[in-house]
């Protein structure tokens, strides 16, 4: 059993201030409400003499439909943010794939070296386009994927690592 002098301990000075509740960050979806009208009318046997009588308004059913997972929004599906797991592995894939912007770097400047009759302005382009191709790639999934399921994103990154290795720099050795 706690004492108040207990709970003191768990709690901040100014936490029951509501300026600082900040509430929930996304916008709950808009449900449609039934506006409210005139009740149909309600026929009456022909053989009575009563005059008719309204009907009582009927419960919505959209809260069945709104329910359901095959019919919410796909952002409403997929706006969890990622676990712990995701973290990481998005942390372990930007690290990749900035060690494989430092590869293409280091292998574009081994080819300014060899003496390659190559223009030294394409090469320099060619190693700048190289060396920002991972980052790129890197960004524009997390850009362009946000709705999509996690593991989605994870196969364009794990595709991305597959096409974007510096070859040239694995194939002629570190600083060679």
């Amino acid at each position: 059993m706690s004492t108040p002098r207990d709970d003191d301990a768990l709690s901040w000075g100014g936490d029951d201030d509501p300026t600082l509740d900040v509430g929930d960050k996304r916008a709950p979806d808009p449900v449609a409400e039934p506006v409210a009208g005139p009740e149909p009318l309600v026929p009456q046997s022909p053989v009575s003499d009563a005059p008719p009588t309204r009907e009582a308004p009927r419960a919505p059913e959209v809260a069945a439909s709104v329910d359901s997972p095959s019919d919410a929004t796909p952002d409403a599906a997929h706006s969890a943010p990622l676990g712990n797991v995701g973290l990481v592995g998005i942390g372990m894939v930007a690290a990749t794939f900035l060690l494989f912007a430092l590869g293409w770097l280091l292998s574009g400047r081994q080819l300014q070296s060899l003496g390659i009759p190559i223009p030294d302005v394409t090469v320099v382009a060619m190693t700048i386009g190289a060396t920002l191709a991972p980052i790129v790639w890197f960004v524009t999934v997390l850009v362009l994927t946000r709705s999509w399921r996690t593991w989605q994103r994870f196969l364009l990154l794990i595709l991305g690592i597959v096409l974007l290795v510096p070859w040239p720099f694995l194939s002629m050795g570190s600083l060679a």
